[in-house]
């Protein structure tokens, strides 16, 4: 039986994360399907969601009217593997700060253990691409970030995957994965491949 992927729909690159899953599915020969998530009842049908980018204080106001974090945190603490790109590492983060030196607040959905700046990279017109490396998954790949976070700290539980200028940019948590870039924007789908691994 195929595997469904919830993409969080308040915001960002649904339809560049549902090509980069249909490719990745390809490549790894599974039967994977994608759903764009709006309500709490589609949460009970998906194996694995992606929490994609956007502007992380409307995601926020959009997904607590809808009612969907507490649910869909639940679900993720129970074992479901979780994607979140960009804003939708905001999302996952146990603390946040709004700007470099503000003060620290707690997470919309705190299961990372790991500290992250909104916007620390800067505006849209601070947006840039540089080459990553990934050396646990042998991958060189463009990192496209766009008004991206900057992860502070992590804890000892998360392992980091891949960084920028010292900073973590990839990193992993048990069943969870997140990224301060754009993976579904690079010139690879192996980050997508590696997380539909984790559906296996």
């Amino acid at each position: 039986m195929g595997k469904k992927i919830g993409i969080l729909a308040l915001q960002g690159a649904l339809e560049e994360h549902e090509a980069a899953i249909r490719t990745a599915a390809e490549a790894l020969d599974i039967d994977v399907s994608t759903v764009r998530i709006n309500r709490t009842s589609q949460l009970s049908d998906i194996d694995a969601v992606v929490l994609p980018g956007g502007e992380s204080t409307s995601m926020k106001s959009i997904g607590r009217k809808l009612g969907l974090f507490e649910p869909l945190a639940e679900k993720i603490r129970d074992g479901m593997p979780a994607f979140g790109t960009c804003a939708g590492a905001i999302l996952l983060a146990k603390e946040v700060r709004r700007k470099k030196g503000e003060p620290i607040t707690t997470g919309v959905m705190p299961i990372l253990d790991m500290v992250i700046i909104r916007n620390g990279y800067g505006r849209q017109r601070e947006s840039f691409e540089v080459p990553l490396s990934v050396p646990e998954l042998d991958l060189e790949l463009d990192g496209v970030f766009i008004r991206a976070p900057i992860i502070e700290k992590v804890e000892d539980g998360v392992k980091v995957l891949a960084t920028f200028e010292d900073q973590p940019v990839l990193v992993e948590q048990e069943n969870v994965l997140a990224s301060t870039f754009h993976p579904e924007l690079s010139n690879t789908t192996a980050i997508h491949k590696y997380f539909l691994k984790k559906i296996l």
